[in-house]
């Protein structure tokens, strides 16, 4: 059975997206370039205020003004948490010094090239939100439900059973029905 053409377009433009997305936007957790950041405090202002999204995505080296997200390394107080601030000094071998937009000295920490998630490549002002609401087990509980219920709302209902057909009868053993009914004669 083929598709009619418009099935077909429509799956033609899935398929390039989830391409472009596998190439251009797939998380680094799942071997792709790209690393989703909630931004949360007051260091970055007025360049990223709480709740902005930014998509950073790794590259192959880093300068002093630009803005890049780095993981606190292993043994530091913070270890593991992501922070987004500018480069404001340093080099990747000896470490960057990295500061916040709205603080007044540097940071404690000179992260590596290695510790680097990325840099700014794209922001969403005040879509981190939503994206945070979605880490709330009642919203992802709520979510899947919603799911549930629509793949067996769009099921539809299930179809009814066939009704069992009767063999028909050679011709030899029908009974013949009149249309009007057979009056016997009451005895005398």
């Amino acid at each position: 059975m083929r598709l009619p053409v418009a099935g077909r377009v429509v799956t033609a433009l899935l398929l390039v997206l989830l391409g472009v997305w596998a190439v251009v936007l797939r998380p680094q957790s799942l071997g792709g370039p790209a690393a989703y950041i909630v931004v949360r405090g007051s260091s970055m202002l007025p360049t990223y205020t709480t709740g902005d999204l930014l998509i950073v995505r790794s590259a192959p080296t880093y300068g002093v003004g630009e803005v890049v997200a780095y993981r606190v390394a292993a043994g530091d107080i913070g270890a593991g948490h992501i922070v987004v601030h500018r480069i404001v000094g340093g080099d990747a071998m000896s470490g960057f010094l990295l500061q916040g937009d709205n603080n007044n000295s540097v940071d404690p920490w000179m992260p590596k090239s290695s510790d680097v998630v990325g840099r700014e490549w794209v922001r969403v002002p005040g879509f981190g939100r939503y994206v945070a609401l979605l880490h709330q087990p009642a919203t992802l509980a709520a979510l899947a439900t919603a799911v549930i219920v629509a793949l067996i709302v769009m099921r539809g209902p299930k179809p009814a059973a066939p009704k069992p057909v009767e063999p028909a009868l050679p011709a030899t053993n029908r009974r013949r029905r009149s249309a009007r009914p057979i009056r016997v004669a009451p005895e005398p």
